[in-house]
């Protein structure tokens, strides 16, 4: 398979397209791409060509593009490659991309067996994307690697036209349309609080709803308030996690929008999750984090730069239940491949990472107000001794 690795920039660019229609984390993970993008070509109209929820939660708010664009889902390109579509839908949109002109089209939707096709469709005077073995290829184009670190490949895809990296971590804005969508579906606690997220798509990467618990039990025996967090479908898995817990817990699991949501992190001193869009989106916002991974989710979603992020990973490759190789689906059974990941050494640098963070009052985006920020100073959490205590780098 032949592949160019020009990396000039192209000339007289006015009109950028990406196309990246998936969930909130692979969104986060594009973020030092897009920032690469506008430092590359400042004066350029950027349109990100996603789904219905990032013209929701990006329209209006801060970042490297200009527009949001929802597109129709299409084959292998936001549905399944044989589901049901709406062709028409399709050819109109495909009819008002062409419309637009762009100079650059960058597919940054995985290896383009199906992608590549559709981004040559928007007739841009430059192609530019991932090529894996079964996919046709662009103008520009390297070659598509499994299990690589999915923010190193997209940054070496916009490098292509010349966009170099700007910054590995960048932040995420928050609005006032956030602040004001968290007031509304939850009263804050008054001192400093830590979300737990017990939810994942996939089961394999969830550790147990009682490791959670126990953690949660801690944090909150040592004076922080422990909010549950979880979507609609996972209403049932956070209900779990906060009746094992010992102490209150509030329960949060389908309360909150993208955009509360987000509110929600930047003022938590401390965020412990499974890896799965909240994670990523509360390490963009600053948030102190602690990420439990499967091994190879770790290799492909850890990020650039850690800043305050802690990670424990397990590095089991065989179902629990079976013991059938089940990194590929091997089995059927859909159980925990990190619940290996031990209870202590987590709870202990929650705890460390919990009393640091309200200590020394780490800066967010989007920061806390005041009032908030002062009441977390004057409730320093019970640590006697503060024997965990290390510093967060």
């Amino acid at each position: 398979m032949a592949a160019s690795f020009d990396s000039r920039r192209v000339a007289h660019v006015q009109r950028i397209a990406v196309l990246r229609p998936n969930a909130v984390g692979d969104f986060i993970f594009l973020l030092p791409a897009l920032a690469a993008l506008r430092a590359a070509y400042p004066q350029a109209h950027i349109t990100l060509l996603g789904r219905r929820w990032h013209v929701e939660f990006l329209t209006g708010r801060p970042g490297p593009w200009d527009e949001v664009i929802a597109m129709p889902a299409a084959p292998g390109v936001g549905a399944a490659p044989q589901a049901e579509i709406d062709a028409a839908a399709i050819e109109r949109f495909v009819a008002d991309m062409r419309a637009r002109r762009f100079d650059i089209a960058l597919q940054l939707y995985g290896g383009g067996r199906h992608s590549n096709p559709f981004v040559q469709r928007l007739g841009a005077r430059v192609s530019v994307g991932a090529q894996a073995d079964d996919a046709p290829p662009l103008d520009r184009t390297l070659r598509y690697a499994w299990m690589r670190n999915e923010r190193t490949r997209l940054l070496e895809v916009v490098g292509l036209v010349g966009a170099t990296p700007v910054d590995l971590s960048p932040a995420l804005a928050l609005t006032a349309q956030d602040h004001a969508a968290l007031a509304a579906a939850l009263a804050l606690p008054p001192g400093p609080f830590v979300v737990l997220q017990p939810g994942a798509s996939d089961p394999r990467r969830r550790w147990s709803a009682q490791r959670f618990a126990a953690v949660g039990d801690a944090l909150a025996a040592a004076g922080a308030a422990v909010i549950v967090q979880g979507d609609a479908a996972e209403r049932a898995l956070t209900a779990e996690v906060a009746q094992c817990m010992s102490h209150p817990a509030i329960d949060v699991g389908g309360r909150l929008g993208l955009g509360a949501l987000a509110a929600l992190l930047a003022r938590a001193a401390l965020l412990v999750s499974n890896d799965t869009g909240p994670l990523h989106l509360g390490h963009a916002l600053g948030c102190p984090s602690i990420g439990l991974f499967w091994w190879m989710n770790l290799h492909t979603a850890e990020p650039l730069a850690l800043r305050s992020m802690r990670t424990f990973y397990s590095a089991r490759t065989h179902c629990p239940v079976c013991g059938a190789g089940n990194v590929f689906g091997g089995c059927e059974h859909a159980v925990s491949f990190i619940d290996d990941i031990p209870l202590e050494p987590v709870r202990d640098e929650a705890l460390a990472m919990v009393s640091t963070a309200v200590r020394q009052k780490l800066p967010v985006t989007g920061a806390a107000p005041a009032a908030l920020q002062a009441e977390a100073a004057r409730t320093p959490l019970a640590i006697p001794g503060d024997p965990w205590q290390r510093p967060v780098t």
